[in-house]
């Protein structure tokens, strides 16, 4: 076959592409005089192994050798692939060098392995080309991109020509975009020896800020500065602040799950990562996705100074910050680095106090939007607790359920959302206990 001959997607992981041209080769070799039918043989057996494999970890299902061919071409980015992410087909000479590959591909997709598999005398090829899944998990992916990789693979066996095939490829790129960016909702920096590496977070938490009780001022606030930087406006660096468990972290999770599907991603990184910074905002500045830069409980102490660092990349520097990149943070903090009363007894010493005062409040300034989140008061605790019992199914009467959540409050940290949520948590772990 003529894998080797291929122009534009060429450049696959090592394992991914080994298994390529491992059964590129065997269906040229198995027909040859000189073939040892038992070592080829035993090279299809490991295919199959590495098929099946592939499918416990991705929760691929169908045939399984499709599934594998459309996820290397989901997974390829290349000068064409991410032209097309979240855009669509383009123009230019490149189609017909991905013309080229896909009729290569198309030849792969259509081939009839029934004489390989008869004439080296292997069994359980069936295996891979009805394969039911154990179950409905993907360590990989989410179950919906999971679920829409195997329907390409579907759709790509009923195209009749490669310029069909091109097209629902295309438009795969277009809805969904291409590689780790365009098949995962949010990330983590990982510092290499080379420089920053951008990892998948491979099980995000499936929040939707729905799921947040009250605080419908603070949400509106961050749905409306989302929703214009995801549909090209103008937009902000957003600061959410306030009390420990009212929901900060989850509404960013929240929008990182609710608008995924119009381009938005999620690289989540902590204080100690910042000289990655300016790494990652170039692995990501020419891509086609909206990404916000997520920094999670985020205060610096009087003598740290990693904060300059970070005032410069947000906005001061001499580049620009790319227009598809925001910085999202959460604290605790309204002023973000710590403030003492010996330091009004230090500015008495301080020639410009002024200048040290506007030092530490200028890192805040960069963030264009800051949102209140404030500890509920006991009427607002007990009807997120009335609301987080009816969505779980608490079977209690409700002067006993709050007579309860009260108790569970005073003893577990005191009136947030996360104390509520908690609360249910250990309703919900003592009902199920009672079932044993």
């Amino acid at each position: 076959m003529r894998e080797r001959e291929l122009i534009v997607y060429k450049e696959f992981e090592k394992e991914e592409g080994s298994l390529l041209h491992d059964m590129a080769g065997l269906m040229t070799y198995y027909r040859e005089e000189d073939c040892e039918k038992k070592k080829a043989a035993y090279l299809l057996y490991d295919c199959i192994h590495r098929l099946l494999e592939m499918a416990g970890r991705h929760g691929f299902y169908g045939n399984l050798w499709h599934c594998y061919l459309a996820n290397l071409l989901v997974n390829n980015e290349n000068s064409y692939s991410r032209a097309c992410e979240i855009r669509g087909e383009i123009q230019g000479t490149i189609n017909r060098a991905v013309l080229h590959d896909i009729v290569i591909f198309k030849e792969f997709f259509d081939y009839d392995f029934s004489d390989m598999v008869s004439v080296l005398g292997v069994e359980g090829f069936e295996l891979i080309t009805d394969y039911i899944r154990s179950d409905d998990e993907s360590r990989v992916y989410n179950r919906r991109i999971r679920d829409r990789i195997c329907e390409l693979a579907v759709r790509f066996t009923k195209n009749h020509t490669p310029e069909e095939m091109k097209a629902t490829l295309t438009e795969f790129y277009r809805d969904y975009g291409v590689g780790k960016f365009g098949l995962h909702k949010a990330f983590r920096v990982v510092h290499r020896e080379e420089g920053a590496e951008i990892v998948p977070i491979e099980n995000i938490a499936h929040v939707y800020l729905n799921d947040l009780v009250g605080y419908e001022i603070p949400k509106r606030k961050l749905v409306e500065n989302t929703e214009s930087f995801v549909e090209g406006r103008r937009a902000n660096n957003c600061l959410l602040f306030g009390d420990a468990g009212t929901g900060k972290s989850s509404s960013i999770k929240g929008i990182a799950n609710e608008y995924y599907e119009k381009g938005l991603r999620i690289i989540e990184l902590y204080k100690h990562q910042f000289q990655d910074l300016n790494d990652v905002i170039t692995q990501i500045k020419n891509r086609n996705y909206k990404f916000i830069i997520y920094m999670d409980d985020l205060s610096f102490e009087d003598f740290e100074t990693e904060y300059k660092y970070l005032k410069a990349v947000i906005e001061g520097g001499l580049e620009k910050k790319p227009q598809n990149v925001l910085i999202y943070a959460t604290s605790n903090r309204r002023h973000l680095i710590r403030e003492k009363f010996s330091d009004k007894e230090d500015r008495r010493d301080d020639l410009h106090a002024g200048d040290t005062v506007q030092e530490k409040l200028s890192l805040v300034s960069r963030f264009g939007v800051t949102i209140f989140f404030a500890a509920p008061d006991k009427k607002e605790f007990q009807n997120i607790v009335r609301v987080l019992a009816e969505r779980y199914g608490v079977a209690m009467p409700e002067e006993e359920l709050l007579l309860e959540a009260n108790k569970w409050e005073l003893a577990h940290g005191g009136l947030s959302g996360r104390c509520a949520q908690q609360f249910i948590d250990y309703l919900l772990g003592r009902k199920e206990d009672a079932c044993l």
